[in-house]
């Protein structure tokens, strides 16, 4: 194997896939990086075995040939040389050479033949949905996932489909998100229903902004992530053909989330985010992991109290309407109001026994609908 590749573009795709590794130290291949060389392509794939990711660097190929590297130590090398033009020769099946003009590094690696190959899924059903309208879908829905382990089927993002119309949901029990779309491709009539495991969610929010469209393909146990690289972007990080994430799906069925949503008519009132957001920090300084919202006509008053003191925001709202009474937790509150990339939001609320709900509806520039119920704390 011989090939000369840029540093940057090397060091953009090593940076993609070094998180899928192993801590598994009774199989140190799935610490490396496999490196496949042909057609002027460099391949770079990770796996854990859950989780597997590959990607194509372009790149000037004398020799084809493959090697398994260490993926941690080739990403400092590479982070560090001196100059943009990289050439990478493999001496015998493991020792690679790696130089620039005035360094030189030998690294040991594996024979690329141990290791696993990426999963291929066979009868597989997909869809195809918009880049930057499924990583906004995940930001507004991420944060809610459980890190509880006993809880393990909460501890991702629930995909749902239902012909033309997605969903994708996330909750640790104190709070339910629920993102949603209209799905506008012709061959959108397949349904599916699966949940997405986090560290997954994690590395599908971190895709370069390289290509348009992600296609999703499923079975009962795998899910195929891919999004192709746009013709007019291959020169911004070198990276080529196509971007795929292989993954495991979390087992068992996801609880009925629609029971949690209210049903009930609860009172509204138009809310400035980022002002709601700012108050909500600055009344959360200094409170034991409650703050109150006293909400009155074109008023709100939040505050927060701990025996070191107290404090109060008052805020203009969009509210004509009794007054009423509710108490969260901060964080609880902060989470959805960081992740909406909207200016206005809906709250909608009732008493202090029952949860607060965020909205924002879908409007003409943005298909997305995005909800939150947040459970309260009784106020004394």
């Amino acid at each position: 194997m011989k090939f000369k590749i840029n540093r940057d573009h090397f060091n953009s795709g090593l940076q993609l896939v070094s998180n899928v590794v192993s801590s598994r130290k009774t199989m140190p291949i799935l610490q490396n990086v496999l490196l496949e060389a042909k057609e002027n392509t460099v391949f770079l794939t990770t796996t854990n075995l859950d989780l597997g990711i590959r990607c194509c660097v372009k790149a000037t190929v004398e020799e084809e040939g493959s090697v398994t590297l260490p993926v941690k130590e080739l990403s400092r090398i590479v982070r560090e040389l001196a100059d943009i033009e990289v050439s990478i020769e493999s001496s015998g099946v493991t020792k690679v050479n790696i130089s620039t003009r005035g360094s030189t590094f030998n690294l040991l690696g594996i024979d690329s033949k141990e290791y696993p190959p990426l999963p291929v899924l066979d009868q597989k059903d997909s869809f195809s949905i918009p880049r930057d309208e499924v990583l906004e879908m995940l930001k507004s829905v991420s944060y809610a996932q459980s890190i509880n382990e006993e809880r393990y089927m909460l501890k991702g993002v629930f995909f749902k489909k239902d012909k033309k119309d997605l969903s994708l949901v996330a909750t640790d029990g104190r709070r339910l998100a629920v993102a949603g779309t209209a799905l506008k491709e012709e061959n959108a009539e397949s349904l599916c229903e699966f949940i997405l495991p986090s560290m997954t969610v994690n590395e599908l929010e971190k895709l370069p902004r390289v290509g348009d469209m992600i296609q999703i393909s499923f079975t009962d146990r795998q899910v195929e992530i891919e999004l192709k690289v746009s013709e007019e972007k291959h020169d911004d990080q070198g990276l080529r053909g196509s971007i795929q994430l292989i993954s495991k799906v979390v087992e068992g069925k996801y609880p009925n989330f629609k029971q949690v949503i209210p049903k009930d008519n609860f009172k509204k009132a138009g809310v400035e985010r980022e002002l709601m957001q700012e108050c909500v920090s600055r009344a959360a300084l200094i409170s034991d992991e409650r703050i109150t919202l006293k909400i009155k006509s074109q008023e709100m008053e939040i505050t927060g109290q701990s025996l070191m003191g107290d404090a109060c925001e008052n805020l203009p709202i969009d509210y004509e309407g009794e007054d009423a009474t509710v108490s969260f937790n901060p964080k609880f509150i902060l989470d959805p109001l960081k992740s909406v990339r909207k200016d206005k939001i809906i709250l909608e609320f009732r008493d202090d026994m029952s949860p607060g709900v965020f909205k924002v509806e879908p409007s003409s520039d943005n298909n997305i609908s995005i909800l939150c119920v947040v459970m309260p704390i009784r106020t004394d």
